[in-house]
């Protein structure tokens, strides 16, 4: 080629040197550009091309460093040379004058653009720029389209959307690999061949002579400028001057890539030549200004590797297998490996982060890598050192543009596709060190979502390039800075690592660009295939996935409140989502028929390897950590998601792909901690870590995260109940909810894991999680289409939606959230299908509300689901919102008048695989537990709530759902050794165990309960039904009966469960299993002495829910059986009346099952029956005369109801009539008594401290001089006192201007004459006390009622101006909401310790004169401890005192408070307070002008700030006002 040649000449051994221009012909550009165009055009033109060289080398000297260029501005700028960039510009206008062979540039321009055979837009745009997405025609998620392209196409009737740019892109408009062609606009359909004319030769060769010499220099230009710092971290200042300097260069390359397909293929030509780049880069001669650059460049060079000689061996490493992936690393926590020294400061400093404390950061050995991709980067070419410049500057955006815009040329885009490869690896370096990651970030992704879109192009270099190799190992070099090591489980002996979530690279979200790149190849199937069938690569990403695994873990305070509240878990999801979910459902998308069955084996293959190296290296056997809980357990995810895949869609055999028993217990273990601690989150128990734990589980659930968390974890729970012994799986549920020791049949117990007041709420959350368990069916049976209508029916019965509401609402996989999902429903389609639309309408101050969705009213009568809603429920408050707007629907049509209990909805059918599910409502263990709960009940046990109840029936009617067809008799020869719970259900069948009587029970109670007696024992008859009617309070016996259950441990059933499953598994096994370390679990304290104690039971479940059935009625005898009335209703039970109801309707509905099920249940519930209920036929009760009885007995109810509440109200108002009359005669200015001044009496009341609840801390105390406890208050000047007037008549409007609006005859206007008129004539310190002030400038206070600790309150305030994001009130004033109702304060009130009484302080005045009031203050003056409070004893309390009086002082302005002639006198002060307390306990009163909290507290609080005043004043006088 010309240019070639052309380098050839300059890069020889001794070039001679060229003959240069005449002066004349070197002014005139067009001349000399004309004459080497002619010369070059010429057969022999070695001459011509000399000459231009010689030309070039001049005018693109690069002898001038950059820097001094940069340095030398401000003379350039004085000197003749017209500015800065004088001779930049003058080397352009050269460049453009050869380029156009002496014609006009302009014209040059435009003929090379008539020769433009690019059928591709390939438009750049940058960060805001608004495009289209259309996913009709759209082959790549990542698919875009500029405004112009997207409105000449057809896109009628498309799914599209218009969006902002983030990061910037590229119009795809043309290219088939990314969209279809049927979305092309007109101007670039598929261009025929024959259309497209040639390009004549003589008018692009100069360009393949002078570009060549031009980007060279460029290069050197790049090279100069940069300078390597000792941190390697170039200053931003520098490298914006260098890029600012460099901008007409790389703008001038980008003008030519805009003339078209002509243009961008020489400058393909040149930029991929190597031989180019090897002539133009090794001749540098005697140039030193040359060979400075080159040094520089080849230091640059030396930081592109990725290994360091200091890199220390942290653990062992195995080698590869064979025939598997160079990069593929071994056990990297495994049982072989061993944790090594910690990472030293060396390490922390070249990585430029801070230290970790104590937590320090462990590093893999650089041997992990393949040394092809840790090297030191070789270029070979101009594009492989031009990308190198650009990551070495942090992508410019000028240089970022000029890339891209070269892509429409597909040998362009193919050689720079593999650069970027080449280069990913010092691309994640550079990202790792970048102070702008976020920029950064962005334009990465700008560049490489155009190259990995392309399916093709991806393949190609996944194959020639090692794409997913380097990848993956980029990945997991990029988070070895920021490992430590993990404490989960055994914290000293953990040889598990996992990422730190404080660090920036987790924080910022540096690691986006690359997982994005990941995401993106995924998408493609031949990549994804590719991926999933090199063992090697699953071996390495699941050791990554593995540095996820537990991570961010919690730890319960049990002490005292956290001091700070990391904010660390936001960072954590954030990574787990993206960085591993991500990926994963990318991989799922080519899993989806029967021929990939291979690609799922090997994943979970690799899965339960990695899960077994986890649990070596965190040494777990069988219990977890107490009082510890993470949320992320990505590899246990996998291992779901990849399970439920292999079965719905490859028809794989679910047991071919499980491993053994005591794998699937460790399995179980830690997602059902997760559960466990969801409801002692929800229950307060983790209220000292702070809110953020609340935030935790509240993500956990939330609908951009449930489908890659919740969802998976719960499927895995459901895989292992299958699998596992059903009477150990529900043991270990109860066992890790804490809440065995409540599962007694005694009254009293003692519970050593857990308090009395969390009880009730562990259980329901226990009992909750078996219903969530045994009901869903995500994974477990339900098509997409019937997933996505439950999801969206779960989100419509919350709250009416708006559409783009739920749209986000409904989580994206594995159903998209919009346009046409697997199946045969659209999401639009369904949505009309479950929802009627309410328009938008206008609201009275014309504003406009936005169209809601709300659910159809067969939706509420058929498929409202409370399970799915509990499931889906971020907010407690939403599960109330649903069943409100139920209720109101069964009130509104007429099916239910009653507050109902949430409605049973039958199930989906359960696939074949999970049928082992529902052995859980078989067990004996659930029966005990069922039968165990319906007792407490019956007998009103304490903790146990409506919920529990509701719960308790589900999963009864949950059993005779999914029972055997046939009852087997014989289930009760039960083969193997006798265990405890036999003695309690001879089956497992819940069918026959219904009908079955417990006569006795045997039961561990403390000494002291009551049914530890000394009476003699009752008859102990049993398998009998007789005796039904016995006492509800059980009779004792002493000793044992043959018909007697036997005491029930669930611990010690689940320990035998275990401990024959791990024999069976292995003989060896035994020896490794750790006995339960109790004192773990137990609370501080020495355990109750337990006795034996036998209770009389005599009851079954059907006995009990007949008398449940009688109590939740309030009558004595009302169930009644409805077949012996209508025989109709055994052959169709499905009656509309039983499907909406209250407890009543949901023990009928259970009954009548039972009695479906089994002629002996059936003949069971008659005697029963018969047995309670006298032998008199029923009467005959009509419909109509039935809801006539109904209706009046709610009607009897409400009116007592009524009169009860009216009492309440009379007796409340009688109190405080009588108090009030009390006041107003002390008050009352008609008074004789008026000026007589109250006693002061220190006799106090005998009353209980007062008890306050720390709205911030969550504790509960009374408030202490050490650790006082203040009201949250908002303290406000008022001057509305002063407008009072003595006289009564009513003003009038003035109208004119001699009347005035503000009369004289005010408060204020009196006592400031008053005032005035006793400075005239008397001393200004007896003056002060002589008066009140405060008519004008008062203080008026007002509470929410909520109250904090005082150094709580200081935490809350500080970290209140750490936060950057406030609006609308100044936290340096004292300003703050409260933080639990949010309500607007600017002050803390202390509360006095003692009673939350109102102390009777203040007596009724008497008849002394004033001389012996004064005489009997002085005495009290005198008096020790009279006035506790006293500068020799400052406590945190006085001190929050005088805190709380400046803040009062300075609400109102300084002219109402600084009455003396002598300014800042503390006479001003003393009046101030004194008045504030005289106006709030007299004039408030009487005009009723205050909050009710207001006189309490200033009549407490003023009394104590008088204490405090008087002590700190020589003499108190106390004269009338």
């Amino acid at each position: 080629m010309a240019a070639a040649a052309a380098a050839a000449a300059v890069g020889g051994p001794q070039p001679p040197q060229p003959e240069l221009p005449a002066p004349g012909l070197a002014l005139d550009k067009a001349a000399t550009a004309a004459h080497l165009k002619a010369a070059l055009s010429r057969p022999d033109n070695r001459a011509g091309a000399e000459e231009l060289q010689a030309l070039l080398e001049r005018v693109l000297s690069a002898e001038r460093p950059l820097a001094a260029a940069a340095d030398s501005e401000e003379a350039a700028a004085a000197s003749s040379g017209g500015g800065p960039g004088a001779a930049e510009e003058e080397a352009l206008e050269w460049c453009k004058c050869l380029l156009a062979g002496g014609g006009g540039y302009d014209e040059f321009c435009a003929a090379v653009r008539a020769y433009d055979p690019a059928a591709l837009c390939g438009l750049v745009w940058t960060a805001n720029f608004v495009a289209y997405r259309c996913r009709t025609c759209g082959i790549s998620p990542c698919m875009s389209l500029c405004a112009e392209c997207f409105h000449q196409g057809d896109h009628t009737g498309h799914d599209f959307n218009m969006f902002r740019s983030q990061a910037g892109g590229a119009c795809d408009c043309g290219d088939s690999n990314v969209m279809r062609e049927s979305g092309f606009c007109k101007r670039h359909q598929i261009k025929s061949s024959s259309n497209i004319p040639c390009v004549p030769k003589d008018l692009l060769m100069m360009s393949e002579f002078v570009l060549p010499r031009f980007i060279f220099c460029l290069i050197q230009y790049l090279r100069e400028g940069y300078s390597e710092p000792a941190a390697d971290v170039p200053s931003e200042k520098d490298l914006n001057k260098v890029l600012q300097l460099l901008e007409p260069q790389i703008s001038f390359l980008e003008d030519l890539t805009k003339m078209g397909g002509a243009m961008r293929s020489v400058l393909t030509q040149v930029l991929t030549n190597q031989q180019n780049y090897k002539d133009l880069t090794s001749g540098l001669g005697e140039n030193s200004c040359a060979k400075k650059s080159h040094e520089k460049y080849l230091i640059a060079l030396k930081s592109s590797g990725l290994t360091y000689p200091e890199d220390k061996l942290v653990y062992g490493i195995q080698e590869p297998s064979a025939g598997t992936s160079t990069l593929a690393v071994q056990g990297f926590a495994g049982a072989t490996g061993t944790l090594g020294q910690l990472d030293s400061s060396d390490e922390e400093d070249q990585d430029g982060s801070q230290g970790l404390g104590k937590r320090k950061r462990v590093k893999l050995s650089g041997n992990t890598k393949d040394q092809s991709i840790m090297d030191v980067l070789k270029h070979k070419s101009f594009l492989e050192e031009l990308l190198f410049w650009t990551i070495k500057y942090e992508f410019p955006q000028k240089m970022v543009t000029f890339l891209l815009n070269m892509l429409p040329d597909q040998e362009y885009k193919v050689a720079f596709t593999k650069t970027f490869v080449q280069h990913y690896a010092f691309i994640m370096k550079t990202l790792k060190k970048s102070h702008e990651s976020d920029t950064m970030s962005n334009r990465i992704v700008h560049i490489s979502v155009q190259l990995f879109s392309n399916e093709e192009l991806a393949r190609q270099v996944t194959e020639e390039c090692q794409l997913l190799d380097i990848m993956v190992t980029v990945l997991l070099y990029m988070m070895e800075s920021c490992l430590i090591k993990s404490e989960l489980q055994d914290e000293e002996n953990s040889l598990h690592v996992v990422v730190n979530c404080g660090e920036a690279l987790l924080k910022n979200n540096t690691y986006w660009p690359l997982v994005s790149d990941f995401i993106n190849i995924l998408s493609h199937q031949s990549v994804a295939k590719r991926f999933l069938e090199d063992h090697g690569l699953l071996v390495t990403w699941m050791n990554f996935v593995s540095f996820f695994q537990g991570m961010n873990l919690n730890k319960r305070e049990l002490n005292e409140h956290v001091e700070f509240e990391s904010q660390t878990y936001y960072a954590a999801f954030a990574a787990e989502l993206e960085a591993c979910a991500q990926p994963m459902w990318g991989l799922l998308s080519h899993c989806k028929v029967r021929e990939t069955q291979e690609y799922t084996r090997n994943v979970v293959r690799y899965c339960i390897e990695a899960l077994q190296d986890w649990f070596d290296a965190i040494n777990f056997v069988d219990e977890p950590a107490p009082n510890q809980v993470t949320f992320h357990l990505p590899l246990h995810r996998y291992y779901a998601m990849f399970l439920s895949k292999a079965v719905k869609c490859q028809e794989l055999d679910l047991d071919s792909v499980l491993p053994d028993q005591e794998m699937l217990m460790k399995l179980m273990i830690h997602p059902l901690q997760i559960q466990a601690s969801l409801a002692e989150i929800h229950s307060n128990m983790w209220v000292r870590n702070g809110l953020q734990i609340k935030g935790q589980a509240m993500t956990y659930v939330q609908s951009h995260f449930c489908n890659s968390m919740i969802d998976p974890d719960i499927y895995l729970l459901q895989v292992c109940a299958s699998r596992l012994d059903p009477d150990y799986f529900i043991s270990s549920v109860f066992e890790r909810f804490k809440v065995v020791d409540l599962l007694t049949m005694a009254s009293q117990h003692q519970n050593t894991v857990l308090d009395a007041e969390h009880e009730r709420s562990m259980l329901e959350g226990a009992l909750t999680f078996l219903v969530i368990l045994l009901s869903l069916r995500l994974h477990l049976g339900m098509s997409d289409d019937e997933i996505l209508r439950a999801e969206m029916v779960a989100q419509l019965c919350m709250n009416d939606r708006t559409h783009s509401s739920l749209l986000d609402l409904i989580p994206e996989n594995p159903n998209p959230k919009s346009g046409i999902i697997p199946g045969s429903y659209s999401f639009e389609s369904v949505l009309s299908a479950v929802a009627d639309f309410k328009a938008p309408v206008f609201e009275p101050g014309g504003s406009m509300q936005q169209g809601m969705y709300t659910p159809k009213a067969e939706v509420w009568d058929q498929e409202f689901d409370p399970v799915m809603v509990i499931l889906r429920t971020v907010y407690r408050r939403d599960v109330q919102s649903a069943m409100d707007r139920y209720t109101a629907f069964l009130k509104q049509s007429g099916k239910f008048p009653g507050n109902p209990w949430p409605p049973y909805k039958k199930r989906t059918p359960l696939h074949p695989s999970y049928k082992g599910l529902m052995r859980l409502l078989h067990c004996k263990t659930l029966h005990i537990v069922l039968f165990t709960l319906l007792y407490k009940i019956l007998m009103d046990h304490q903790n146990l709530s409506e919920h529990v109840l509701c719960m308790v029936l589900y999963l009864i009617e949950l059993g005779l759902e999914n029972s055997a067809d046939e009852e087997s008799d014989e289930e009760a020869l039960v083969c193997g050794p006798e265990r405890c719970h036999d003695s309690w259900f001879p089956g497992s069948n819940l069918v026959s165990n219904m009908r079955h009587f417990i006569n006795y029970v045997r039961v561990r109670v403390p000494e002291t309960a009551p049914e530890v007696k000394r009476d003699s024992p009752a008859s102990t008859s049993s398998d009998s039904l007789g005796s039904l009617q016995s006492s509800r309070r059980p009779k004792v016996l002493q000793r044992e009966n043959s018909g007697t259950a036997q005491v029930f441990s669930l611990v010690a059933e689940r320990r035998k469960k275990f401990q024959e499953i791990i024999n069976r598994s292995s003989s060896e096994a035994h020896q490794v299993v750790r006995p339960r370390t109790s004192n773990k679990w137990s609370a501080p304290g020495s355990a109750p002495q337990l006795t034996t104690a036998i209770l009389e039971i005599k009851e079954s479940i059907l006995s009990l829910l007949i008398k449940l059935h009688h109590k939740l009625s309030g009558k004595q005898n009302s169930y009644y059986p409805p077949w012996l009335d209508d025989i109709e209703i055994l052959i169709q039970p499905e009656i509309p009346k039983y499907s909406h109801g209250d407890g009543i309707t949901a023990v009928e509905r259970i009954l009548l099952k039972a009695a479906l099920q089994s002629r002996m249940n059936k003949r069971i519930i008659e005697e029963i029956c018969r047995k309670v209920t006298p032998p008199v036929p029923p009467k005959k009760i009509t419909a109509a005369e039935k809801k006539t009885l109904d209706k009046e007995e709610r009607r009897q109810k409400a009116r007592e109801r009524q009169q009860k509440l009216l009492a309440e109200f009379a007796s409340r108002q009688k109190s405080f009539m009588e108090t009030a009359m009390d006041v107003e005669k002390i008050f009352s200015s008609d008074s004789p008594e008026n000026d007589i001044p109250m006693e002061i009496t220190t006799a106090e009341p005998q009353v209980s401290e007062a008890v306050y609840d720390c709205v911030i801390c969550g504790q509960s105390g009374p408030s202490s001089e050490d650790r006082p406890t203040g009201l949250v208050v908002l303290l406000q000047a008022s001057s509305v006192l002063g407008q009072c007037r003595d006289n009564i008549e009513p003003k009038k409007l003035p109208i004119t201007e001699e009347e005035q609006i503000y009369p004289w005859d005010t408060c204020a206007a009196v006592h400031d004459v008053r005032l005035s008129l006793l400075q005239r004539y008397f001393k200004d310190s007896s003056c002060l006390l002589a008066v009140s002030i405060g008519w004008e400038g008062g203080v008026y206070v007002q509470t929410c009622g909520h109250t904090l600790h005082i150094d709580c309150h200081k935490s809350y305030m500080e970290s209140l101006r750490n936060d950057q994001v406030l609006q609308g009130f100044s936290v340096d004033k004292g300003e703050f909401t409260c933080p639990l109702c949010r309500q607007f304060a600017n002050s803390v009130l202390p509360c006095y310790p003692g009673s939350n009484v109102e102390n009777n302080l203040w007596q009724r005045p008497s008849n002394k004169s004033i001389q012996d009031l004064i005489k009997e203050v002085e005495e009290l003056q005198g008096r020790p401890g009279a006035f506790p409070v006293s500068i020799s004893s400052e406590t945190n309390l006085s001190k929050e005192m005088e805190s709380v009086m400046k803040d009062i002082k300075n609400t109102t302005q300084k002219k109402y408070r600084d009455y003396s002639k002598t300014p800042g006198s503390p006479d001003n002060d003393f009046l101030f307070m004194y008045s504030v307390a005289r106006l709030g306990n007299r004039r408030f009163v009487k005009t009723k002008c205050i909050d009710l909290i207001y006189i309490p507290l200033m009549k407490e609080h003023m009394l104590v700030s008088a204490r405090f005043l008087s002590t700190n004043m020589k003499s108190l006088s106390l004269l009338p006002c």
